[in-house]
């Protein structure tokens, strides 16, 4: 699996989806600082690399997941490549809202998932685990069953991982930070000199950079 991450973070760089800035942070929608910034929707716009982020997609889904009944994708990020993976698939397919639609049959799941269907979720990215598992736990109220969740990228933030272990829900990314630290290094697109700061951000960002 981790030689996947490796060739994915390659991937990802290379088209500059994740960009690294310690100098001159990003400030996310939360108010954190970070000297780091991930756009997977940039994926769709190279039709390689978006082909190759779905098919580890698929591989990972036949080999943890065959008894998959439907895939899922979070909005907005998630849905490309969730329709992509469930077309390749031959799955239906439903996505889920951050919050129910202020309209009409005010759904929060758009599509059609049945009782007991089990679900794979797919996420584009995943900071501190609580959109993500908003959403699981959406589709659980649904009636369905999440037996598993996908990424493409994860900051692995501590937090999130004790959110996802109390959920019972397991993450598999295709891509996550320490990866991603050490192919940057590798591959020169980041110093020795900002490994510390990167790696100190990841420990606390919520206080980085006050």
């Amino acid at each position: 699996m981790e030689q996947t991450q490796i060739e994915v973070t390659k991937k990802l760089l290379e088209i500059d989806t994740i960009k690294i800035q310690p100098l001159s942070p990003f400030t996310w929608a939360s108010g954190w600082k970070s000297p780091i910034y991930c756009d997977n929707r940039k994926i769709l716009s190279y039709p390689e690399t978006r082909s190759y982020i779905r098919d580890k997609f698929v591989e990972l889904i036949r080999q943890k997941y065959p008894q998959a009944d439907v895939i899922a994708g979070v909005a907005t990020g998630a849905i490309a490549h969730g329709v992509l993976v469930a077309d390749k698939l031959g799955l239906p397919f439903i996505y889920i809202r951050s919050k129910p639609k202020g309209h009409g049959l005010e759904n929060m799941i758009e599509g059609d998932l049945k009782p007991g269907q089990k679900v794979v979720v797919i996420e584009d990215l995943v900071s501190t685990g609580e959109s993500s598992l908003k959403a699981a736990e959406a589709v659980n109220n649904f009636g369905g069953e999440v037996i598993g969740m996908l990424s493409i990228f994860t900051y692995n933030f501590d937090l999130a991982k004790e959110k996802f272990a109390k959920a019972n829900i397991e993450l598999t990314p295709l891509s996550r930070y320490q990866v991603l630290i050490d192919t940057a290094l590798e591959t020169g697109e980041i110093s020795k000199d900002q490994v510390e700061t990167l790696m100190k951000w990841r420990k606390d960002p919520a206080s980085w950079g006050k």
